[in-house]
């Protein structure tokens, strides 16, 4: 597969991430396999988390494939870029055709990122996960590699203005033990499996993060941690008001 786009924007991404200051925090990349296929699943924190976690796959040397709405594909600058990487669009309304990109780029040896919670979690922590990552896995016959991700939200998350040239600012990246699902596997116990390790990896994240809220600040620490940003109930809430808003203006 030709790589032109992909290794240039990682060059110019990581300029800007020295020019920032930035601080990176990576554990158990290591578990990335080197070569094959592999399902790389990442909570997601902010609109820029496709590019932080794909950083846990450089250290052994892979690119990540993300699946991603089609909506971005659309954009006139994006587009060409997400294109360009091999990431793959998903229709919600055509999503046999997703899968089947997916599972076709995972038995030909990539590592394909998802992001199972579908939309960014305002209350950071980790949302409510279907089983379709672990079904596209054994499907494949490949492994379940859990990503987690702090830090990318105090640039750029959901119902927050854009920050994008913070300086400074730590992101933690860990990468979690694989998991090895199989057929005939309890498909929905492997899902809360994930979902838990998932959490574990966070809240290790986010308790070990070097840096506290200052004053005015505490929209970007979770409820449980003395933050401001709304409880897993309150931002399910809120989720389903932008649903419902959202399909009032489709359905006007």
């Amino acid at each position: 597969m030709s790589e032109i786009v992909y290794p240039p924007v990682i060059k110019a991404a990581q300029g800007l991430f020295k020019a920032l200051d930035m601080k990176f925090r990576l554990e158990g990349t290591e578990r990335i396999p080197r070569t094959g296929g592999a399902v790389l699943v990442s909570n997601h924190v902010s609109y820029l988390d496709f590019i932080f976690a794909g950083l846990a796959a450089h250290p052994s040397r892979r690119l990540v494939r993300f699946m991603a709405k089609k909506e971005i594909f659309d954009h006139r600058i994006g587009g060409p870029l997400m294109r360009g990487m091999h990431h793959i669009p998903v229709d919600r309304e055509a999503g046999a055709a997703s899968y089947k990109a997916a599972l076709s780029a995972l038995k030909s040896g990539e590592i394909v990122g998802v992001f199972a919670e579908a939309t960014i979690s305002r209350s950071f922590t980790v949302k409510d996960i279907k089983s379709g990552a672990v079904r596209m896995a054994v499907a494949a016959k490949v492994p379940l590699i859990p990503v987690t991700l702090w830090g990318p939200q105090r640039l750029w998350t959901k119902g927050r203005p854009r920050r994008l040239l913070q300086r400074g600012v730590p992101i933690s990246i860990q990468v979690g033990e694989p998991m090895y699902p199989k057929r005939g596997d309890d498909y929905e116990q492997v899902t809360k499996d994930l979902h838990t390790q998932l959490s574990e990896l966070l809240e290790k994240a986010q308790r070990g993060y070097p840096h506290v809220p200052k004053p005015g600040e505490e929209w970007w620490q979770p409820a449980y941690l003395g933050g401001s940003a709304p409880t897993p109930e309150e931002a399910e809430a809120l989720d389903l008001k932008e649903l419902e808003a959202r399909k009032s203006r489709t359905d006007g």
